[in-house]
């Protein structure tokens, strides 16, 4: 985990709550080489000790020398900021650390071909886009390969542990660990960047506006929280089991009754429009992240 702040923490957080699940190094039916050994990079004495007190000894971490680390590993997550991807990636001796490398950027708006163009071809780099709630194991991540050339045809040489047959598998198991993942374009990753990564905000706003209606009407302030997450919660399983949320809300709106009532106010506060702008605008800032200034 290259510079290991909250979603590379997020997400080693899900790996290794995985693993300590399994009962053997490699899942059966799978040729999934499961990782062994977890390094994390951090700039800051105060972000070493928080992560050695979280994980104790199942993560090395590494002060200020990232080329060692990196040149360690087979895997790299890149997780700093988008403006400081240049300044980490072009310091001394991580260009020649990162050849045969598959690197995996989790930064939001900078494109594959910025990073590739950093480190050159001997390197691989996919980018992903998880969530928050990959800490819980909870999360959504979107990836996407460079194309072309396919993994399989790249022109890096990658570390013989890593086949190129088995990269894709390897990603996929590794954002599996800690929610859904999946595969799509790199022209949607800006909007995926809106909808996933600023989603939680998003619906966080919703849940509290929930709950604070709760306490209006006299309920205590945790029992609202409680039953306004676990609506949410449900509503969303039932979306992903193959409900659309039309069916969901048509069948919860009896005529006349207190769903309807509620929706129209809703409406009028032009709540679809207001929340639809929100992932717009968000898809616009995310794309101009990984831009110079």
């Amino acid at each position: 985990m290259l510079a290991c702040g909250t979603m590379g923490s997020a997400v080693l957080s899900g790996v290794l709550d995985s693993l300590a699940l399994l009962s053997s190094r490699t899942e059966a039916g799978t040729d999934v080489a499961i990782p062994g050994r977890f390094l994390a990079c951090v700039k800051r004495p105060e972000s070493a000790d928080r992560i050695k007190q979280t994980y104790g000894d199942k993560v090395e971490v590494f002060l200020h020398d990232h080329a060692s680390a990196v040149a360690a590993a087979d895997v790299v997550v890149l997780g700093c900021k988008p403006q400081l991807c240049e300044e980490i990636l072009t310091a001394k001796a991580m260009k020649e650390a990162f050849r045969g490398k598959l690197l995996i950027s989790v930064l939001a708006g900078t494109t594959i071909n910025q990073i590739q163009d950093i480190l050159g071809p001997d390197t691989l780099v996919l980018r992903a886009m998880p969530n928050t709630p990959c800490k819980i194991r909870q999360g959504m991540t979107v990836i996407c390969f460079p194309s072309p050339p396919s993994p399989a045809s790249s022109s890096a040489d990658l570390s013989a542990s890593i086949p190129p047959a088995s990269i894709k598998p390897l990603v996929q198991w590794i954002f599996s660990q800690i929610g859904r993942a999946v595969f799509l374009d790199e022209k949607h990753f800006d909007a995926c960047t809106a909808l996933c990564g600023s989603g939680p905000a998003f619906a966080c706003v919703m849940l509290e506006a929930m709950t604070d209606g709760g306490v209006m009407m006299g309920l205590p302030f945790t029992v609202a929280q409680e039953l306004a997450a676990q609506t949410m919660q449900g509503a969303a399983r039932m979306v992903l089991e193959g409900n659309h949320p039309a069916q969901i809300r048509n069948s919860v709106s009896t005529p006349g009754g207190c769903t309807i009532g509620g929706l129209l106010v809703m409406e009028d506060g032009k709540i679809r429009s207001t929340i639809a702008r929100s992932i717009q605008e968000a898809t616009n800032i995310a794309s101009g992240l990984g831009k110079k200034k």
